[in-house]
């Protein structure tokens, strides 16, 4: 019985990521120039679930957390690059963050919390940074997936391949194109290593929060999410 469980529950996932990879390979294939240093490091995934513990992030109008969509995409792709021999580092793998004893309001708390996932990222060598966001707007209408890069060299390339295939696989008709993370965001902004955040959709658009909430468009967004770091890190280690 357990056998037969586990082949139910591997078939898809093994499934979603090489159907995922046939169509992403067919897309001309892009290397990242790992320089600024003479010894070449391994590329190493780092999966950053946004939010967590005392900040839940936006909210969505039926109570839905961003921190919990996003935990739930981070280990979805945590499982699957693990299926794929890639073992990734995670800046949080529960609901649950520890704080120190000084952090007592949720601003601090949230400081304290930023410093240590960048402390743990700037201590990955080859790091490959993907932090996983939902966005929100007053308004119902706006819609689509946006990637956002950081400052680092060879961010803004994997930035733009990720959103191509993520608009080519998962939202056509979304126009939005990748961009230059706000300066404001602190792990974009200090994490010394190619990185980029996602912003999946808007929880404040009805129809798109009704697919985030699904468990099938989030196996899809971590299956293209790997796809699209594994062509990025394609012939880059020798």
């Amino acid at each position: 019985m357990k056998r037969t469980l586990k082949i139910k529950w591997w078939f898809p996932l093994a499934a979603t990521v090489i159907l995922a990879m046939l169509a992403l390979l067919s897309v001309r294939e892009k290397r990242a120039a790992w320089t600024g240093s003479e010894t070449v490091q391994t590329p190493v995934l780092v999966i950053d679930a946004g939010h967590g513990g005392a900040d839940g992030g936006a909210v969505a109008a039926d109570g839905t957390q961003e921190s919990d969509i996003n935990l739930d995409i981070a280990l979805r792709l945590r499982d699957l690059a693990r299926f794929w021999g890639t073992e990734p580092v995670m800046t949080r793998q529960g609901s649950d963050i520890s704080y120190p004893a000084d952090a007592e309001s949720i601003a601090q708390k949230k400081v304290a919390d930023q410093h240590s996932r960048l402390e743990l990222i700037n201590a990955t060598p080859g790091a490959v940074l993907l932090s996983i966001h939902q966005n929100k707007y007053p308004a119902a209408a706006p819609s689509g997936i946006q990637v956002f890069y950081g400052a680092e060299a060879g961010s803004e390339e994997l930035a733009k391949l990720t959103q191509g295939n993520l608009t080519a696989q998962l939202c056509p008709n979304n126009r939005r194109v990748a961009a230059p993370a706000d300066r404001g965001v602190y792990l974009m902004k200090n994490a010394a290593c190619r990185a980029m955040l996602v912003e999946c959709g808007f929880l404040s658009n009805p129809e798109e929060l009704i697919k985030l909430k699904t468990d099938a468009y989030r196996l899809e967004l971590a299956a293209v999410l790997l796809a699209s770091y594994m062509q990025y890190t394609r012939g880059t280690v020798t």
